[in-house]
Parts: C-alpha cells; sequence; structure tokens
C-alpha cells in the first residue's frame, strides 16, 4: 500500500547558495572571460594588424626624414615607433562587448541574483583583459625586433616595457566597461576607441615631440599617452631613464584612476536599477 504525502507537508531543504569568496568569484569571473577569447579572434585581431600596418607603413614613410632632422644622430626610427603599435595594440581591447551580450541575454542579471561579490564581476574580466594585452604585445615586439628594433636596457627593460604597455591598456578598460554598463549597446561599446583616437595623434606618436609645431607641440605636453610612450621609448636606450619611466606610470595611474571611478560608478548603477 502507497501513500501519498500532501504536497504543503514536503519538507524543504534548508541548503542556501552562499558566497564562495571574493578571490574564487574572480578567478571564475575572469576564467570563463580567458576561454571566450580563442572563440572571438575578430576581437583581437584587428589589434595586431592595424598596429603592425601603421608601424611598417610609418617605417617605410618617415624613417629617412625623422633621422635625417638636424641633431638626430644615433636616432632610430624603427625604436621610435614601437611603443606607437604597442599603443595602437593594446587601446580599447577589453571583454566589454561580451559583457553587453549577458547583459541583453540576462546572464549579468542573474549573476546579481547570485551569492558572487559585485567587484569581481568587473575585476575578473579586467584580469582577463590584462592577459589578453599582454599577449598582444608579443608579437608586436617581435615584429620590432625582426626590423631591427633593439632594447638597451636588456631582457628586463623588455619585461617592464610590455608592462607599461599592458598598464595602459587595463587603465583604458574603464571607459568601454562604464559605456557597456550604462547603455548595455554594443554600438555604444565599440564607439569607444573614438575617446583615444584623437589623442593617439595630438601626441609624439610619428615625429619626435620638439620636431611638433607650436600648438602641436602644446596639446602634446598636456596628453598622457605622450609620458607612457616617452616612457617605453626611454627602455629602448642605453640607459635608464626612471623619471621618463615614473611619469608613465603615473600619468597610467591618472587615466586609469578617471576610468575605473567611471566603470565601478555605473557597476553601482546598473546594481541598483537590477
Amino acid at each position: 500500500m502507497t501513500t501519498t504525502t500532501p504536497l504543503g507537508s514536503i519538507p524543504r531543504s534548508n541548503v542556501q547558495a552562499r558566497p564562495s569568496g571574493f578571490f574564487k568569484d574572480i578567478s571564475t569571473v575572469a576564467g570563463r572571460a580567458l576561454r571566450s577569447i580563442p572563440r572571438e579572434p575578430e576581437s583581437f585581431i584587428p589589434a595586431l594588424i592595424i598596429p603592425a600596418f601603421f608601424f611598417i607603413v610609418n617605417i617605410g614613410a618617415l624613417q629617412d626624414l625623422t633621422e635625417s632632422f638636424p641633431g638626430s644622430e644615433g636616432f632610430s626610427y624603427r625604436n621610435f615607433q614601437l611603443p606607437t603599435a604597442i599603443i595602437f595594440a593594446v587601446t580599447g581591447i577589453s571583454r566589454a562587448p561580451g559583457l553587453v551580450t549577458d547583459i541583453q541575454s540576462g546572464y549579468f542579471d542573474r549573476l546579481l541574483l547570485s551569492p558572487a561579490r559585485r567587484m569581481p564581476l568587473l575585476l575578473g574580466l579586467m584580469i582577463a583583459d590584462f592577459a589578453l594585452v599582454v599577449g598582444l604585445c608579443i608579437p608586436v615586439i617581435v615584429l620590432g625586433l625582426v626590423l631591427g628594433v633593439s632594447f638597451g636596457t636588456g631582457p628586463l627593460g623588455m619585461l617592464l616595457f610590455v608592462l607599461i604597455g599592458a598598464l595602459w591598456g587595463l587603465a583604458f578598460t574603464g571607459f568601454p566597461y562604464a559605456i557597456a554598463l550604462k547603455t548595455a549597446n554594443p554600438g555604444a561599446v565599440a564607439s569607444s576607441f573614438i575617446l583615444f583616437f584623437p589623442f593617439a595623434f595630438l601626441t609624439s606618436s610619428t615625429v619626435p615631440l620638439e620636431n611638433l609645431t607650436g600648438w602641436m607641440r602644446t596639446i602634446a605636453q598636456y596628453n598622457p599617452i605622450t609620458y607612457v610612450l616617452e616612457g617605453m621609448r626611454s627602455l629602448l636606450e642605453d640607459d635608464w631613464d626612471f623619471a621618463a619611466i615614473g611619469k608613465a606610470l603615473l600619468a597610467i595611474a591618472l587615466l586609469g584612476a578617471v576610468s575605473q571611478f567611471l566603470a565601478l560608478s555605473a557597476l553601482r548603477g546598473r546594481v541598483k536599477r537590477g
């Protein structure tokens, strides 16, 4: 003889989801973001092709001209252009388009309902971004070495060169993330590169600062990219210029403070709306 238990009398489980820990949340989000990168080559292949193209074309068009400037004895335009290629490769690279997809699909809202902490939802993506921009720096540097670029500061200088480039790329990611969290619009996120594009040319990206016209030189002196480029270029020289390196890191820190503040503010706003 079988008996049935009334539906209302079925005991409920007291098991509830519990937070897994701050660093566990970060590693989970970062791992998911890293695994998605190979499945989306269109998100990073242009970041290699475009800088390599401009690097080769600028050398072909301007090397003889810039190396013939008065007082340019010993000046290497190939060394001069490598940091510019790196900056173009790493700026604007982020998982912000994937974040927009998660928001539109409702996956991000489900994460907000889970016990996962809010900060790791953004920090995990940025860790994946940092790994990606480091990976993007390597083939650009290899191309530079093939074309005759040399690091006067040796292997340690090369590592610091990659680190500065990666930190710049990471600092800039706050802008696309802020736009993604605020608008959930893929078109708006794609246009975030426009924030960087004008500043990339209002600086010493193609010719030395002292060879710019007066008004252009004035703008470049207030452009943080100028100091990042100068810091990276100093690592290609024979002697360490710690002042230039310090200015580069300070410029990155200032830009990062602004962009990450905007991203975190946008995250808090979406959490409140959600």
